[in-house]
Order: C-alpha cells, then structure tokens, then sequence
C-alpha cells in the first residue's frame, strides 16, 4: 500500500497549476521532467482515462490515490 503522503506530493508534482485535477497536457509536462519526453498527450489521456473513476476525462487525488493502492 503507497504511503498517502507520498502520493500526495506525487499528485502536486503533477497538477501543475495546482486546481486539484491532472490533465493530459500536465501528465504530459511532468512525465517530461522526470525524464520521459517520449509520452504524448495521446499517451497521458490514455494513462488518466485507465484511472478515471467518473470519465471526465481528468484525474483527482482521489482517482491517483485509488490508482496507487490496486493490488
């Protein structure tokens, strides 16, 4: 099980503008700091769609916290 506060900053890393939801464009530009400049945002809304509990196309906290604890 992943440590809530260790997601939480994960989380922060990658709502960039801080509004409590991820985009593909923000999943995108952090994929790109960690060093994975090949993910398109095609790519990342695939990614945020796989978790997205209520399709609207963005992920929560509490969407990317389920996502960190699927066994």
């Amino acid at each position: 099980m992943a440590d809530i506060e260790s997601a939480r900053k994960a989380f922060e890393r990658f709502d960039q503008n801080g509004d409590g939801r991820i985009t593909a464009a923000e999943y995108k530009s952090a994929m790109a700091q960690l060093g994975d400049p090949y993910v398109t945002e095609t790519v990342a809304q695939a990614v945020i769609n796989a978790h997205d509990g209520n399709g609207d196309g963005e992920l929560t906290f509490d969407e990317f916290w389920a996502s960190q604890n699927k066994a």
